[in-house]
């Protein structure tokens, strides 16, 4: 599978898989496992987790899997994220849902993440959401002590948008890698706001949750979807696709940001659907007609 160079000794898959609802899909580690290589089988090496995911559970889950097979590790990339804190049984210290930069707690959850996710070091952490009580400060010290302590490689956000991302960047003395974004041919917001522009003029390239837009095009009655889903058959019918999530996934890998979008589904059809999209060469014409499709108009 093609590849996206972040850093001069990190790639990531161009598709990504996402494990937001692990917990949900009642896999045995040697379930988890399976999932694990069967990804690796289709070029897919980059998996994404966060410290809440399944309620603080699901990094625990991937590693029992990963822990069968301790070697794969060396054959991918984990990315977690960080900052969100909320009232949990596995995290009784949390009182609140409230956010959290702190040094200490980025550098305790860092921990967390390298004890349930079986492994010495993360690829690349992410500060999960823009904290309006952030002491960049604080987050830079954090992010150096464990880059120099090797138990993470590389830096990045999520859903950060451009002043957000500029004043954490101005502290560090290194390049945040990467800003994971929601961005579908549904939900536009990260085009409109220079989100996507500031990304090509860092040059990193952006990771994209809900790329589907967490399944809205395929059931919802509101007249943007009904009017995607009309532009988007079209589309597959002329590439003879294998169904419009295809489409949706190649409208996003098309885009010249090389935007990574990450794959959340359990069912390995899905991912493998997933990985051939890459291979949808979408026309000008037909990538402007799923835009104009969603904003309900032709562009000015």
């Amino acid at each position: 599978m093609e590849r996206v160079q972040l850093a001069e000794d990190l790639s990531f898959s161009r598709v990504i898989h996402g494990l937001w609802r692990l917990n949900e899909w009642n896999h045995a580690p040697e379930d988890t496992l399976d999932l694990i290589e069967y990804c690796l089988e289709l070029g897919i090496t980059t998996f994404d987790h966060a410290d809440i995911y399944g309620g603080f559970l699901n990094e625990e889950l991937f590693g029992k899997g990963l822990a069968l097979k301790p070697e794969l590790r060396n054959k991918m990339e984990l990315v977690t994220k960080c900052g969100i804190v909320f009232p949990s049984p596995r995290r009784p210290q949390y009182k609140s849902h409230h956010y959290n930069t702190s040094k200490k707690h980025i550098i305790e959850s860092v921990e967390h993440s390298l004890k349930n996710l079986h492994t010495d070091f993360i690829d690349t952490l992410l500060i999960h959401r823009p904290d309006p009580f952030m002491d960049p400060a604080q987050v830079a010290e954090a992010f150096t002590e464990l880059k120099q302590e090797g138990k993470v490689r590389y830096f990045g956000v999520s859903n950060f948008k451009q002043h957000q991302f500029n004043m954490l960047q101005s502290y560090l003395d290194f390049d945040l890698i990467t800003n994971q974004i929601e961005v579908s041919a549904y939900e536009l917001e990260n085009f409109d706001d220079g989100t996507i522009n500031l990304c090509q003029e860092k040059g990193i390239a952006p990771m994209a949750w809900s790329p589907l837009a967490g399944g809205r095009i395929f059931s919802s009655e509101d007249e943007k979807a009904k009017r995607l889903r009309a532009a988007l058959t079209k589309v597959a019918e002329e590439l003879h696709a294998d169904g419009i999530d295809q489409v949706l996934y190649a409208w996003l890998l098309v885009h010249p940001a090389n935007i990574m979008p990450i794959v959340g589904s359990g069912k390995k059809d899905r991912i493998k659907k997933a990985t051939e999209a890459v291979h949808l060469n979408l026309s000008l014409d037909q990538w402007f007609e799923i835009l104009h499709a969603s904003m309900g108009h032709e562009v000015p």
